[in-house]
């Protein structure tokens, strides 16, 4: 099959509509986090220079970027309760809530404490995301339509950082919070209309809504012998063992656990989602011509191309090769970044006039390379790793440490560069990368078209093999 057809054959099969669909309308969540996420970048300049408004500080304003962590930090363990009694739909539609209110807030208060407050808020929010949309996406979709529009979390949420950037930039602050209300209010809307996870329903053994919900998504009423073995495989992995101890003590779920959990801290301390909070600052301290704003408009703008790019196309490659590769190959920009911002900073005898434009060309070289892997692949794999005993369980404990190592990425950004120097950050990332790649190669299975009963016995291989050396 040609890669034409190939795209083709993705992006336009009618029976896959329904689930393109649901993943499309399910990700405006995610959009909404991209928002939340890049909001200083653009807004917390116009805060800064509007003392008569804000009177704000620049310590105080770097805690916006990092209050919105907090959120997904406390709050995750128990939405992962609220996904396997609510469902994973009702999971997702909760967070649209906390998100209005946190847009509200920004469109309507001036007040430091206040902003702080709808920071945490729009937290909570990303915390009922992040725990139940890997999960929806990955069990209304099949292995073709996933390995593709798979990708939606991480695609929406990149093209909410480049729409931030591009509104925030032009709008007052107070008019850019308003556009953004529009959006959880849009998602509440329409997400009531989409289709319930069928393995919930198996999961409590709803067997009429099991078929409902396929013949809705597959755009066929021929559902019945996907209906038996969805059924089947999820009674097996019911009837396992699923308390928080044996998270630990079961080595598929220990061995998935330490996966999801690797991907995601690896992604942030690679800079992913330090950079476009910090986009505008980066480029003004790069001494460009090309104005801050446009530089930042013009980097989160590419960077949700690549990945709509990189999110039809990744899938033939491997979900572990393209993590590795791209792990190691995005170490040569980010060292090349820091060796400018260094020679720039402390060795102003040697004239970089000439490679102002290196920052914003090492940038979009860094996300080119990002997106082919390491940007796609953790979101990816968080809805196929997991046995359904223990789902809701392991991505509290994944997504309590992908925010805890954002809140301290996002931390180390600024403070490194504040007492050391820009160039920092891109030293210590570059660092992390190297090493993420060494020790992906011993952590992350290959989930590439595997439905996810296939995952969960290629995870129990190395389990099976041993016991099998012992006999």
């Amino acid at each position: 099959m040609t890669i034409t057809k190939y795209y083709i054959s993705a992006i336009f099969e009618a029976k896959d509509v329904a689930q393109i669909a649901a993943i499309v309308i399910g990700c405006i969540p995610s959009f909404i986090t991209g928002l939340i996420i890049a909001w200083p970048s653009p807004s917390v300049v116009k805060i800064l220079e509007d003392k008569e408004t804000y009177n704000i500080t620049p310590q105080q304003a770097s805690y916006f970027s990092v209050l919105n962590a907090i959120g997904p930090m406390m709050l995750s363990i128990f939405v992962s309760r609220l996904c396997d009694c609510l469902g994973r739909k009702r999971t997702l539609l909760i967070s649209a809530v906390p998100h209005a209110v946190c847009w509200a807030m920004k469109a309507f208060c001036t007040d430091l404490n206040l902003l702080y407050v709808s920071r945490a808020i729009g937290g909570f929010g990303d915390s009922f995301m992040y725990n139940s949309l890997p999960m929806y996406i990955g069990e209304i979709s099949t292995p073709r339509v996933r390995g593709v529009w798979g990708n939606g979390l991480i695609c929406s949420l990149f093209l909410g950082l480049f729409s931030i950037n591009l509104i925030g930039s032009y709008c007052t602050v107070r008019l850019t919070a308003s556009i953004c209300l529009i959006f959880p209010i849009l998602f509440l809307i329409t997400f009531p209309f989409m289709p319930e996870s069928p393995y919930f329903y198996a999961m409590h053994e709803r067997d009429q809504d099991i078929i409902n919900s396929l013949k809705t998504l597959r755009g066929t009423e021929d559902v019945m012998e996907e209906f038996k073995s969805l059924k089947l495989d999820v009674q097996r992995q019911m009837s396992e063992p699923g308390t928080w101890k044996d998270l630990l003590t079961i080595e598929s779920n220990r061995r998935a656990i330490l996966a999801g959990v690797f991907l995601r801290v690896s992604q942030n301390f690679c800079g992913l989602l330090a950079f476009p909070v910090y986009a505008q600052y980066i480029f003004e301290h790069a001494g460009n011509t090309i104005n801050p704003k446009i530089s930042a408009i013009v980097y989160t703008g590419l960077s949700i191309l690549c990945y709509i790019i990189a999110a039809n196309f990744s899938d033939r490659l491997g979900r572990r090769n393209s993590f590795i590769v791209s792990m190691c190959l995005t170490s040569i920009p980010l060292v090349m970044e820091g060796l400018y911002f260094l020679v720039k900073e402390h060795f102003p005898i040697i004239n970089v006039r000439y490679l102002q434009f290196f920052p914003l060309l090492g940038m979009i070289i860094f996300i080119i390379i990002a997106s082919m892997g390491v940007g796609l692949v953790p979101t990816l794999m968080l809805g196929e790793l997991f046995s359904a005993s223990v789902k809701v369980k392991c991505l509290s404990i994944v997504t309590t440490f992908f925010s805890l190592s954002y809140f301290i990425a996002n931390n180390l950004f600024y403070y490194v560069s504040h007492y050391v120097g820009l160039f920092g950050p891109f030293f210590i990332f570059a660092i992390s990368n190297i090493i993420s790649a060494i020790l992906a190669t011993y952590i992350i299975p290959e989930t590439k078209g595997k439905t996810l009963e296939e995952i969960q016995q290629q995870l129990k291989k190395k389990k099976n093999a041993n016991d099998d050396s012992e006999c």
